[in-house]
């Protein structure tokens, strides 16, 4: 057998089974996956020349998956702010995207995302973006695991010029790296309002022939409700009932605005719901039903949306807004307790990118993707309940490690990665192109 590391923290929440918190147990890492989880005196027996990291005030968790985001946005954060949506797009990011969107921009925009989540204690997440090829090398230079978008829409980018050329984009890209451990695809059509029906039904074949998830912005203002009405004749879910896409592949992004049936409609076709609470309270798109989603049965992710209209990548920020948004919206103070809302970050995330066999719990053969929260400190002291301190009370400034399919990216909070060492300049340099209206 390979060499063995020996994690021995205070507390483990695997996630599943379902509410549990170990203590005094260990998890065996062995190339990159988890060889074991038991008990820490069994461990000793078991693997006695195991290299350990004894974290002695930290609680192990899996490693949190941010299942929407539009990672190279980072570059945007903060450029347009308090807005509502339309206009934050129309007027501020689309014309900013049209003057400065590029491979270089998506490259050095994800960088500084991946950067900023594995310091937060994100080990995967779902990009929507274009030149995903960027996106990609990114996430490859940070080591993280990253679920790329096959972008879909029907308006010219410097990236593609029709739908038929993003996907056959898209395609190619996932044609060559479909092999690559740490990374998989989505097929991810905009929204309804960039999206036209054509284009959405060969999104539909292709998910179909490929079994791979569907990532569409839905439901997420009473605007997009009334204009999909006009122009179409049904909400947007109906529409997209119609044309082949409801099913359990499907991850829909926001799902603010909905009805008793279509809560029915995604819970009956088992699909998933990326709840993105922060960006819904920023753009005032509103409150998601998620008690109501939960008690239907339908998987809840968490997103944090992109640096642009959040303007963290933070998903302990997300979780514990979740858990409290969930609370005020039902009126009931155990919607969405302190492990629904873990779970909702971790293995609801890897349901819906369908990865739930390799990563989302702390399991004997998943992937070791894995984060210690140093749970010490006058403000996150005492503690009865790790799972309640960790969504309640807890931040990603006290994420102290993180391994990514076995490697440890963070150790004691500073990243061990030297190419993530440069990001303040690229920023920096970004800043000034978009000041000065400088093109890409």
């Amino acid at each position: 057998m390979s060499d063995i590391t020996l994690i021995r923290p205070r507390w483990i929440i695997p996630v599943e089974p379902a509410g549990t918190v170990l203590r005094a147990h260990a998890v065996a890492l062995c190339d990159g996956r988890i060889e074991a989880l038991l008990p820490a005196i069994e461990a000793e027996r078991r693997f006695p020349a195991a290299l350990r990291v004894d974290l002695a005030e930290h609680v192990l968790i899996p490693g949190l998956i941010n299942t929407h985001t539009h990672a190279a946005t980072t570059l945007m954060r903060g450029l347009a702010d308090d807005l509502p949506l339309m206009r934050w797009l129309q007027d501020y990011i689309w014309p900013t995207e049209a003057r400065h969107l590029c491979y270089e921009f998506v490259r050095d925009g994800t960088l500084l995302a991946c950067a900023e989540m594995l310091r937060g204690g994100i080990t995967c997440f779902n990009d929507m973006y274009f030149f995903p090829e960027a996106a990609l090398e990114a996430a490859s230079t940070a080591g993280m695991r990253a679920s790329l978008g096959i972008l879909v829409a029907d308006y010219p980018s410097a990236y593609a010029a029709d739908p038929d050329d993003y996907l056959a984009k898209g395609l190619e890209l996932r044609d060559w790296h479909k092999e690559n451990a740490l990374l998989s695809f989505c097929l991810a059509p905009h929204a309804r309002f960039t999206v036209s029906d054509a284009a959405f039904r060969k999104v539909a074949i292709i998910a179909g022939e490929l079994d791979v998830p569907v990532h569409v912005h839905l439901h997420e203002t009473t605007g997009e409700l009334e204009r999909s009405v006009a122009e179409h004749g049904v909400r947007p879910l109906e529409r997209l009932r119609a044309l082949g896409l409801l099913g359990p592949n499907l991850i829909a992004v926001h799902c603010v605005h909905l009805t008793r049936e279509e809560i029915g409609l995604l819970a009956k076709h088992g699909a998933s719901v990326a709840h993105c609470p922060s960006s819904n309270l920023k753009l005032a798109s509103g409150f998601a039903p998620i008690a109501a989603l939960v008690k239907a049965g339908v998987n809840i992710s968490i997103g944090t949306d992109g640096a642009a209209s959040n303007n963290r990548l933070d998903m302990f920020q997300e979780m514990r807004q979740a858990a409290l948004l969930a609370k005020a919206v039902a009126r009931n103070a155990g919607a969405m307790p302190a492990h629904a809302a873990l779970r909702a970050a971790t293995l609801g995330g890897a349901q819906a990118l369908g990865l739930s066999d390799r990563i989302g719990s702390i399991e004997a053969g998943k992937r070791a993707d894995l984060a210690a929260v140093r749970i010490a400190g006058a403000e996150l002291l005492p503690c009865y309940d790790p799972a309640s301190q960790l969504v309640y009370c807890a931040g990603r400034e006290h994420v102290s490690h993180v391994w990514v399919d076995g490697i440890c990216r963070i150790v004691d909070g500073v990243m061990q990665n030297t190419a993530l060492a440069a990001l303040d300049t690229r920023a920096e340099l970004w800043q000034n192109r978009l000041n000065t209206g400088a093109a890409c």
